[in-house]
């Protein structure tokens, strides 16, 4: 199997794990949100060490741990990213299945308002076009349910910011997940302990629960080993068309699975951001054509080029 198809294969299979979240979570009642969530605090964090010992990585996580830039945008990623979990285990076991999906299909969007914001990008006419429909669409979305979607947006926020801690960090995948487990590893555990010594905790309520519970350690990294590989093996246009595999399955799983209620009024917000994200798709794989194709000119002609630049 050539490499690239290895990597188009991981990607997709990350992708599509993370698609089929909304079904696992339902599986670990009675225990609550909350619960749910310090569980998979704990248990990633006992599977990336495990990892980092198996790769030899102790050195790459030292390194991280000792940069305090690093450390201050981790801080700040690992704060968003268990909001972004406890919402959507919450959303997962509260019927908002449909939600999830509308968040991480903004997310895409919202990556984008935050390059222009907080780094200076500047938007092409059709990326603007894009951002304008989809914010109509969250305005007609807000109408229709009486309230803003926000599910919705307290992921695609949250994973949004995720994102761009993570970038401005830039570590890897395991090493950074291991610093932010580490960093709320300690409210975790205290709330376990203390839910177990309540009596209120679903530890102890057999083991095939207890084993689902350590499954959420197991669910979290599996899809991030899969993307890491992906990532290294296939062209970052790729990686962001595979990425709607993740909200598509979502909301089929909310309408088709969980059976959630889908009014004339949402398939039209529906329908708008997804023309958002097809008229800003299109735009970037014809602007990453016109970039390629101007990249290999300039590889083939240099002395034009450089005549170019002189004139």
């Amino acid at each position: 199997m050539s490499e690239a198809r290895r990597g188009f294969l991981s990607g997709l299979g990350a992708y599509a794990l993370w698609g089929v979240f909304p079904l696992y979570f339902p599986l670990l009642e009675p225990a609550s949100s909350i619960e749910v969530l310090a569980h998979r605090i704990i248990w990633s964090l006992v599977i990336v060490l495990a990892l980092l010992a198996v790769r030899r990585r102790w050195g790459r996580l030292r390194a991280v741990i000792v940069d305090r830039r690093r450390m201050v945008y981790l801080a700040v990623a690992a704060t968003v990213i268990s909001v972004n979990w406890g919402v959507f285990i919450w959303a997962s076991t509260h019927d908002h299945v449909v939600d999830t999906s509308l968040g991480y299909f903004i997310n895409p969007l919202v990556l984008i308002g935050l390059g222009v914001l907080l780094l200076g990008e500047r938007l092409r006419p059709a990326q603007w076009v894009g951002l304008v429909i989809a914010a109509a669409a969250v305005v007609e979305l807000t109408v229709e349910l009486g309230r803003p979607p926000w599910v919705s947006l307290i992921l695609a926020a949250s994973f949004g910011t995720y994102g761009l801690m993570k970038k401005r960090a830039g570590v890897g995948a395991v090493e950074g997940l291991t610093v932010e487990t580490l960093l709320l590893m300690p409210l975790a555990l205290t709330y376990v302990v203390w839910l177990e010594g309540s009596g209120e905790g679903t530890l102890a309520d057999g083991v095939g629960h207890a084993l689902l519970l350590a499954g959420t350690g197991v669910v979290t990294a599996l899809p991030l080993l899969l993307f890491g590989a992906a990532a290294t093996r296939v062209p970052l246009s790729t990686l962001g068309l595979l990425q709607y595999v993740a909200p598509v399955m979502q909301f089929l799983l909310g309408v088709l699975v969980f059976d959630e209620a889908m009014s004339t009024g949402r398939w039209v917000g529906f329908g708008m951001v997804w023309i958002a994200l097809l008229v800003i798709t299109t735009e970037s794989l014809v602007h990453g054509r016109r970039v390629s194709v101007a990249a290999r000119r300039a590889r083939l002609d240099p002395v034009g080029d450089a005549a170019g630049s002189v004139c």
